[in-house]
């Protein structure tokens, strides 16, 4: 499980990664104003729909399903539903692309009220418009990505979000070299979106899963079986998308304050990076592992699956979020503050950062918590987590946003992710109970332990280098950055090792022996 874990965060860490550049290069292009307050709030209603869609979402209807069927009535009937819920899906996001087009004015004024009656408002229903035909392009795959990771195929999967950044990498690339202004910039790059999502379809369709028996025939087909796989995956996609939804919540409130829905995009930039690494790896991998286990009654394998991803999930959401709450100001101030992104800009989304970063370990969590209802068929329980945490969000925003700015709407947020899984948390703990083994009770203290280790470490050297960043260039930020970065990596790798939490030589062997496999 670690490994093909591992293989989805491998290619989610290089996707986000070229997610960064991506952002870089936009902020570059379109600064922190009405052009790209407007651009950004399209941009993130597509990357909501895309994550819960794309991002393990169908594990939590369509793997159990499938992997139920392919059990009880043979692989033949297991691929005739796979084919039945590839046509269905891809039906009903068409139908959803035409009825957004002509709604869009009515979906940009509910996502974004504060653009109401201002120049903002038209120019993100143009956007989005010009974005939509993407979702004509992610049904086919979100169908595959789900089939393929039923049958524990990982790795095509993990890394074909890639295509998505490297397309608009190139464009944005472009645009900068011919120096058009933002406006044109921002029409072109929202035309590129449906260009990227067509590109990544086509990669998932050279793995031909029909072709080899896994999704076919291809039909279109509302029957018993069908029905009941969207009756769940409706919910499950909406709770998957938790985190999205709670910063689509805060860009609700942040509308109405200048540049404020920038600032909260590019913070929340950096926390989807260990976000995608750790919550939506396991999301993907934990779904079919602990399906398998309940359904074959194997009690110490479903136990071991849930010990190993906590320990996981706390080893690295707990360094990532100190790492960004200490080092916000350096961060920005490398990835963004160029071109038309100013100082001031840095200064606001380094401090939304620090906040956000709070909520991290609850977004894991989530992501974590999520995939025990998940298994069991149960995809109410996480919606209506999900939903209560908008409405802490919401509720919470509207009181520290008009008292604290961008950094209130940002704590507000943090806020609702812990409410959302403090009630998976006691949801899970009440109906069916959570089980870790003796290893893992042994080693989540002392992961904390090295975590906080780790923490005083980089305030301690930032305090140090505070002073020379700020008037420094950027190839010396860069090169401090990359120190500090290196430094507590490093630190926190070697006090793991000491307290014996986990030993590299024999990770690295086994991964030698195993390597990236589908």
């Amino acid at each position: 499980m670690i490994r093909h874990i591992l293989t989805v965060s491998t290619g989610t860490l290089s996707s986000r990664m070229l997610g960064f550049l991506r952002d870089s290069l936009i902020a570059a292009l379109l600064g922190a104003g009405a052009v790209a307050d407007a651009f950004l709030v399209a941009f993130q209603f597509i990357n909501v729909t895309r994550r819960s869609f794309t991002e393990g979402a169908l594990n939590a209807a369509l793997v159990p399903t499938y992997l139920r069927v392919r059990e009880t009535e043979g692989k033949v009937a297991a691929a005739a539903f796979a084919g039945r819920a590839l046509g269905c899906v891809s039906l009903i996001l068409i139908c959803i692309a035409l009825a957004l087009t002509l709604l869009m004015p009515l979906v940009i004024s509910l996502l974004a009220p504060g653009f109401v009656g201002g120049e903002s408002l038209q120019l993100a229903i143009n956007n989005a418009r010009l974005m939509m035909p993407y979702l004509a392009f992610v049904g086919p795959s979100i169908v595959m990505i789900g089939v393929l990771n039923a049958e524990q195929r990982y790795l095509l999967t993990a890394f074909s979000p890639v295509l998505f950044n490297i397309t608009l990498i190139v464009v944005l690339v472009v645009l900068l070299v011919w120096r058009h202004d933002p406006l044109f910039s921002a029409t072109v790059i929202s035309g590129a979106v449906g260009v990227a999502g067509c590109l990544q379809m086509l990669i998932l369709v050279q793995r031909r899963p029909w072709r080899e028996g896994v999704a076919t025939p291809l039909r279109i087909s509302f029957d018993p079986q069908i029905r009941g796989f969207l009756r769940k995956g409706i919910p499950g996609m909406i709770a998957n998308a938790s985190p999205q939804f709670l910063i689509v919540s805060g860009a609700i409130i942040a509308s109405s304050s200048p540049a404020a829905v920038s600032w909260l995009y590019f913070a929340n930039r950096l926390i989807e990076l260990p976000l995608g690494m750790v919550g939506v790896a396991m999301g993907t991998v934990l779904v079919p592992e602990l399906t398998r286990s309940i359904q074959g009654g194997d009690r110490q394998a479903l136990m071991h699956a849930e010990s190993r991803a906590l320990e996981l999930a706390v080893g690295l959401a707990l360094p990532a979020t100190l790492g960004l709450a200490l080092l916000s100001q350096p961060i920005i101030r490398v990835l963004f503050q160029h071109g038309a992104f100013t100082a001031e800009d840095t200064a606001a989304t380094a401090q939304a950062l620090s906040v956000l970063a709070l909520g991290l370990p609850a977004h894991v969590l989530v992501k974590v918590l999520s995939p025990a209802f998940f298994a069991r068929e149960d995809t109410k329980t996480p919606l209506v987590a999900t939903i209560a945490g908008m409405v802490v969000a919401v509720l919470s925003g509207l009181t520290f946003g008009h008292a604290f700015g961008v950094t209130g709407v940002a704590g507000s947020i943090s806020l609702g992710a812990w409410f959302c899984a403090a009630v998976l948390g006691w949801r899970g703990a009440t109906t069916f109970g959570f089980s870790i083994d003796a290893v893992a009770w042994r080693r989540l203290p002392r992961i904390v332990a090295c975590a906080a280790a780790m923490g005083a470490m980089l305030y301690v050297a930032e305090s140090f280098v505070s002073s020379v960043e700020v008037n420094a260039s950027f190839a010396a930020n860069l090169t401090i950055l990359g120190g500090l970065v290196a430094a507590g990596v490093s630190f926190y790798g070697l006090l793991l090792d000491l307290f014996r939490i986990v030993s590299w030589g024999e990770a690295i062997e086994s991964l030698r022996d195993g390597g990236l496999r589908e």
